[in-house]
């Protein structure tokens, strides 16, 4: 049964609580369409392949973790931007963008599916106190070699990962997409193993010096979590009919 745009709008709200997070874009209803929803596409980016797919499976809403008005973006709709925008409104979608809260929802969010993927049952954000910082903690009771770790994400992200150092791993920090610049607060709360989605020059050094151990598994791969869970819970919840749409990123 379809629900209304400030129905869904509300839903996610409430589930999300975008009002708890410092973040550099709007999440929430980023551009408008039509009023009654019954079909959501979620997916991790809202690209012109995305938006395309979305038009084809007669989508309502798309929901995604990258919309757009970035703080660092230019504000003008022109050229790509602005074919994307106008794809949105000439198919009456709507578009729904959640950063910070799809990465940090205890849950849903992207940080929880790792964890998940990772085999931690139990974990925490390392500051609970501070939603805006999305790096998550916790242990392996039994203990794994950092090789073997590697390739179980290997097997569930369907994908290679760069794997540096060699360390039996019973405490690990993480942060899905490009969190690669929270590792010396890995190590300072004293993890064997930091795992993330992207990978610097510099982040190789501090893993070599600091001594810990690191994994990064791609920032699309590390992040087709929470929109997924979040599409599901829709369904399940307001009875909207779901469809994740992976537009493949090697990144």
């Amino acid at each position: 049964m379809p629900i209304s745009r400030q129905q869904l709008s509300t839903a996610l709200s409430e589930l999300l609580q975008p009002h708890r997070y410092q973040d550099y874009c709007p999440n929430g209803l980023q551009v408008e369409g039509r009023d009654s929803i019954a079909r959501v596409v979620t997916g991790v980016t809202a690209c012109q392949a995305l938006l395309d797919a979305a038009v084809a499976h007669n989508a309502d809403a798309v929901l995604v973790h990258h919309g757009y008005f970035w703080q660092s973006e230019p504000p003008e709709l022109i050229g790509m931007k602005a074919r994307r925008i106008r794809t949105l409104i000439q198919a009456d979608i709507n578009l729904y963008a959640y950063h910070l809260p799809l990465d940090s929802h205890l849950t849903l969010g992207n940080n929880a599916g790792l964890g998940r993927a990772l085999g931690i049952t139990e974990f925490h954000p390392v500051e609970p106190d501070n939603p805006s910082l999305p790096l998550f903690v916790g242990s392996l009771p039994a203990g794994q070699n950092q090789s073997e770790v590697a390739q179980q994400l290997e097997h569930i992200l369907n994908r290679a990962v760069l794997s540096e150092g060699e360390r039996f791993v019973r405490k690990v920090a993480w942060c899905t997409g490009g969190g690669q610049g929270y590792i010396d607060r890995a190590a300072d709360w004293g993890a064997d193993l930091f795992v993330t989605g992207e990978v610097s020059e510099q982040t190789i050094h501090s893993a070599r010096e600091r001594g810990i151990g690191f994994i990064a598994a791609g920032h699309h791969a590390t992040e087709r979590f929470g929109v997924q869970s979040v599409g599901r819970w829709l369904a399940e919840t307001l009875g909207l009919e779901h469809e994740f749409i992976d537009i493949d990123n090697p990144a």
